[in-house]
């Protein structure tokens, strides 16, 4: 995937509301505006990267991009596992992602308990891989450090899609 590493960042919404309730796996779910905006070859699947929220400490994370076959969605959604325990919801916080690797493709169960024994998985895999010294060191990116620093500023020989004043996400892919 030639748009690895991809950076963005937007705003937490209300997803669908099954992170934490069904799966005892909370996730921060980007506006329908940032999934749409995926450069074409990050398809559907499970992948793996830094977020942090706001200005917060950076943490590893695993994202689910699509449809996600168990449930039957019609609506495809990025939804981010931050992985670290947080004491409180964070919906209209600012959530900021560098995907970095990609796991698996998205694929269907037959029990809830076989899907949430995959995200296990591949949480345990994201932590490993992302110990991997190509993969630190996007960590310590100035996209973490400055919420004003956005891909343009980082990559000039990126095709980005622009920001309009509206927007409250920016994204990039290289």
């Amino acid at each position: 995937m030639k748009s690895l590493p991809y950076f963005c960042r937007g705003e937490v919404v209300r997803g669908f509301g099954r992170g934490s309730k069904e799966l005892g796996i909370p996730t921060a779910n980007f506006s329908a505006s940032v999934v749409e905006e995926l450069p074409e070859d990050i398809g559907t699947g499970i992948y793996y990267g830094w977020a942090s929220l706001d200005n917060g400490p950076i943490h590893k994370m695993v994202m689910s991009i699509g449809w996600n076959p168990y449930y039957k969605n019609t609506i495809k959604s990025m939804e981010t596992h931050v992985i670290h325990n947080f004491k409180e919801d964070f919906y209209g916080q600012t959530l900021n992602v560098v995907m970095v690797g990609y796991i698996r493709p998205e694929r269907g169960f037959d029990s809830l308990d076989a899907l949430i024994t995959a995200i296990h998985n591949d949480i345990e895999e994201a932590k490993q891989r992302l110990d991997l010294p190509e993969h630190l060191k996007l960590k310590e990116d100035s996209f973490f450090k400055d919420p004003t620093t956005t891909p343009q500023d980082k990559m000039a020989a990126t095709t980005m899609t622009p920001i309009s004043a509206e927007s409250k996400h920016i994204t990039n892919g290289h």
